[in-house]
């Protein structure tokens, strides 16, 4: 008996069968079930969830009717997606590779995705890309606003001359919404107000001096600088919310490019249209 059953299982054919059978349960486990079929199966984790949205966006569980209706709409979906497939509407269609794509960047994302970044974590981050942070330099300045359809050269020398001999430079040049006197305010708030050359000539101008005339949008300034900070970056505890954003961003694109790399060495990629700036191989 013993010598029957080594030679049956020696059989090529017990082999192809074993084999066959294995497959079978294989694709059992993995196969898309009933997506290829007519069966469409509405479990009760499926309507647990349609309920929970509909509460969510309306306040209030749904009544029988409507789940009834959330189920019925779920199943009238389900069929026509099918069908569709069927016919091969899938293919080619820019946006359901499009809405693919976003589905398998999100899982890819998620590979990776773990608790929130320690604070050494976003501090390194943050020493590693600090023009990201910085914030502005600071300045406190006054300033003197001639209307260039009212001023003239010679009346910006003159005030300029005033200015030297102690007078009041409230009582100089013309009104203006332009605000005289402006403190410790961030330079790109003051090209925000100001106009960009006027940001950029109170970023180079000495203190303490009355210096011009200088070029704005709205007109001439005269200008003194009384105080500069320099650009700063801040500590992480004032940013930590922004910084940690934007390591969550990173995170995000590394692990996006680095599933991209892993599957493309799977892929044999051939271009066959001529590449305007293509080395020869």
């Amino acid at each position: 008996i013993c010598l029957s059953i080594r030679t049956i299982l020696r059989e090529p054919l017990l082999h192809f069968l074993l084999i066959g059978l294995g497959l079978f349960v294989l694709y059992g486990q993995v196969s898309p079930g009933d997506a290829g079929s007519k069966r469409i199966t509405v479990s009760q984790a499926r309507v647990d969830d349609m309920a929970a949205q509909f509460k969510a966006l309306w306040g209030r569980p749904p009544t029988a009717a409507e789940l009834g209706g959330l189920v019925d709409g779920f199943v009238r979906d389900e069929i026509v997606f099918r069908e569709g497939l069927s016919l091969g509407l899938d293919k080619d269609d820019a946006v359901i590779k499009r809405r693919v794509r976003q589905k398998y960047d999100l899982m890819a994302e998620e590979e990776t995705a773990r608790s929130t970044p320690t604070d050494a974590e976003l501090d390194a981050w943050l020493k590693a890309h600090p023009q990201s942070f910085m914030r502005p330099a600071v300045v406190s300045f006054d300033q003197i606003h001639f209307d260039p359809t009212v001023a003239t050269p010679a009346s910006v020398a003159a005030a300029q001359a005033a200015l030297a001999g102690g007078a009041d430079p409230a009582k100089l040049g013309q009104p203006s919404m332009l605000p005289g006197h402006v403190s410790a305010t961030a330079l790109d708030l003051v090209a925000r107000d100001f106009g960009e050359d006027f940001a950029r000539q109170v970023a180079a101008a000495p203190l303490g001096r009355w210096v011009g005339p200088f070029q704005s949008g709205m007109g001439v300034h005269l200008l003194r600088v009384d105080a500069r900070a320099a650009p700063q970056l801040p500590p992480l505890a004032d940013i930590r919310t922004e910084v940690a954003r934007e390591w969550e961003n990173d995170r995000r694109v590394r692990a996006r490019a680095e599933v991209l790399a892993r599957l493309r060495k799977d892929y044999d990629v051939v271009i066959e249209a001529k590449l305007p700036g293509a080395t020869k191989p």
